[in-house]
């Protein structure tokens, strides 16, 4: 009977493909998913990749760029350490680089979300909890179902509970040869300093400051430049019930530390950087201090409208600040 029942919790691999076949997507649907890691300013990140791949690390991070082109390039990462064709298709201009070829079985169920051996703990929409992870921890023990490689993604890691973030740390202790870690996120200061030395650490390039801001982003930059600049309007937007999240509020911050750096670039395109814009000097390094600690504030889970608003507080402060 112990049998029967360890075999049910562990198919076969003919019988895991059978059941993926069922529900195995269409090519345009999975590889939109890797669309934005081929974009042509990811090129040498992807080879750099290809290379890792060949011995790859127990646990890979990813920094930099944008949050679309660090979640699209995790999952191009899966798809290379599983597909099925590894190196037979190339991008579209022709050129030898390596990489999954996006059509096969495998490659498409990991674009869909589909496969047996992703797994992915999301941190874009507020924090990862440690019975996330222990959830995880069993499974680390297990043989891969489908693929050659079990891939755990942590999509912005910096949203790691210290509980969770330790627990991971045990998991990386121990050696999972079947099994591969990718975290993403902005910086890696924004994680544990022990987690960031497991790991090797891939930097995209760093986006164009000139970018704009995503819409949701762009409105609540906009009022807090009115606000630095005329001490009104904040505290009626951030009153409102479910009017922020974690992970809204952990882009607004990124929103003052991009136009921080318009400010010492000169590039003051923002409304938000033309307000930083006078800040005297001696000031710019207390607000690159103060935006960091509100990265860390919503990392502990602090309420993030109390963190906006102390953040909004003391810009004003700064920025009214008389020499």
């Amino acid at each position: 009977m112990a049998e029967t029942k360890k075999a049910a919790k562990a198919p076969s691999r003919a019988k895991a493909a059978a059941a993926a076949d069922e529900v195995l997507p269409s090519r345009e649907e999975a590889v939109t998913a890797f669309s934005s890691a081929l974009v042509p300013n990811l090129q040498r990140v992807r080879e750099r990749v290809a290379t890792l791949a060949e011995r790859p690390p127990q646990l890979l991070h990813v920094e930099g760029g944008e949050l679309n082109e660090r979640v699209g390039l995790a999952l191009w990462w899966a798809a290379l350490l599983n597909c099925e064709n590894v190196g037979q298709c190339g991008p579209k201009d022709g050129s030898a680089e390596v990489g999954p070829c996006l059509a096969c079985p495998s490659c498409l169920r990991i674009g869909a979300g589909l496969f047996a051996d992703l797994v992915v703990l999301d941190g874009r929409e507020g924090s990862i909890k440690i019975d996330q992870v222990r959830e995880l921890r069993p499974l680390l023990g297990e043989a891969p179902r489908f693929g050659r490689k079990r891939v755990v993604i942590v999509l912005e890691a910096q949203s790691l509970g210290i509980e969770a973030a330790n627990s991971l740390l045990k998991s990386l202790e121990e050696p999972c040869p079947d099994s591969c870690f990718l975290f993403t996120m902005p910086q890696r200061e924004r994680l544990l300093p022990t987690l960031v030395s497991r790991g090797w650490v891939l930097t995209l390039p760093w986006p164009d400051p000139s970018r704009p801001l995503p819409d949701p982003v762009r409105d609540w930059a906009l009022s807090l430049a009115e606000f630095v600049g005329s001490g009104r309007g904040w505290f009626e937007r951030t009153s409102v019930k479910g009017a922020l999240d974690a992970a809204l509020a952990q882009r607004i911050v990124l929103a003052g530390q991009k136009a921080l750096a318009e400010r010492l670039t000169g590039r003051e395109n923002s409304g938000l950087g033309r307000i930083l814009g006078h800040l005297p000097d001696r000031l710019v390094p207390a607000t690159d201090e103060l935006f960091a600690q509100c990265q860390e504030a919503l990392q502990a889970q602090v309420n993030p409208a109390l963190v906006m608003d102390r953040m909004a507080t003391e810009l004003y402060l700064l920025t009214h600040e008389r020499a």
